[in-house]
C-alpha cells in the first residue's frame, strides 16, 4: 500500500516524502534527517524567522528580501554562517504560509530550489 502523503520539516522546512519504513509510525515522524533531529530549530533559528518578518513588514507591499538580510542583522559579522539557517527559517515560514520563496520573480518550491532566492510575503 502506498502513501503519497508528504509533510514538511519541523527543523529545515524541506518536504518529507513518505517512506515505507515510516508506515507504522507515519504520524509522528517530525524530521527529515537525523541531522535535523538533532540540530531543531534553535534561538537563532527563531530570530532569522522573527529577522525575515521584521524585515518584510518594513518594506512596502510585493518587496522582495534576500535570506542574506536577515542573517546579516542577526549574526553581524559572522553573518556568512547564518546564511543556510536563515534559508531554512525562510522555508518554515513558507510552510506556515506567510511568505513564499521565489527565483527571477517566480515562486518556486522551497524544497527544490537551488541558487539565489528572495522571499516576499504570501498573498492573502
Amino acid at each position: 500500500m502506498k502513501n503519497p502523503d508528504t509533510k514538511v520539516c519541523a527543523a529545515c522546512g524541506r518536504t518529507i516524502t513518505w517512506r515505507k519504513k515510516w508506515a507504522a509510525d507515519w504520524d509522528s515522524v517530525r524530521y527529515c534527517s537525523q541531522r535535523c533531529r538533532r540540530d531543531r530549530v534553535d534561538d537563532t533559528g527563531r530570530r532569522l524567522e522573527e529577522s525575515i518578518v521584521e524585515l518584510l513588514g518594513q518594506r512596502r507591499a510585493g518587496a522582495t528580501i534576500c535570506p542574506s538580510e536577515a542573517a546579516r542583522a542577526v549574526g553581524g559579522q559572522d553573518w556568512r554562517d547564518l546564511m543556510e539557517p536563515s534559508r531554512a527559517a525562510a522555508r518554515r515560514l513558507t510552510a506556515a504560509g506567510q511568505v513564499v520563496i521565489t527565483q527571477g520573480g517566480t515562486v518556486v518550491d522551497p524544497s527544490t530550489a537551488r541558487g539565489p532566492i528572495r522571499i516576499r510575503w504570501a498573498k492573502p
